[in-house]
């Protein structure tokens, strides 16, 4: 890929980045952020792994985003972009490899644990209001406070 490219794709992927950000999330860009999270990793944590694809932009950021208005909640939001940072997406999915890799997704955990898991295949096609619904049931079993 030429430098030009993967400067425009950052450029590109900037306000996608942001949707999460800047509703709280904590972005790990790099296998060792992954790795210093993980291993400090307490209570619940939402991990979403972001994607530049449409049904990330219309379905999955705004409706965890609306998620956590929710009266449970996880402890802890972070997000991996997949196809942007390449090796922190792999080393999170490193952590449920179990697990097929799937973006965007969403995983809770409690601690290092995978409790629930939404891969793409129930994100593209739904409507926002089933997936809030869909984390809503997760938090309420995993994350009440």
């Amino acid at each position: 890929m030429s430098m030009a490219y993967e400067e425009y794709m950052r450029q590109v992927v900037l306000p996608m980045r942001a949707e999460l950000t800047e509703n709280g999330f904590k972005e790990l860009t790099t296998a060792e952020e992954v790795d210093r999270y993980m291993e400090q990793a307490d209570g619940t944590t939402l991990v979403v792994i972001n994607s530049v694809c449409g049904c990330a932009a219309g379905l999955a950021r705004p409706s965890v985003v609306t998620s956590l208005q929710h009266d449970n909640t996880p402890d802890h939001i972070v997000t991996v972009f997949a196809g942007q940072d390449k090796e922190a997406t792999a080393q999170m999915r490193s952590y449920f490899s179990e697990i097929p890799p799937s973006s965007p997704s969403m995983a809770l955990l409690k601690g290092k644990e995978v409790v629930h898991f939404i891969p793409r295949e129930q994100i593209e096609g739904q409507t926002p209001e089933s997936i809030i619904r869909n984390l809503a049931m997760a938090y309420n079993e995993h994350c009440s406070k």
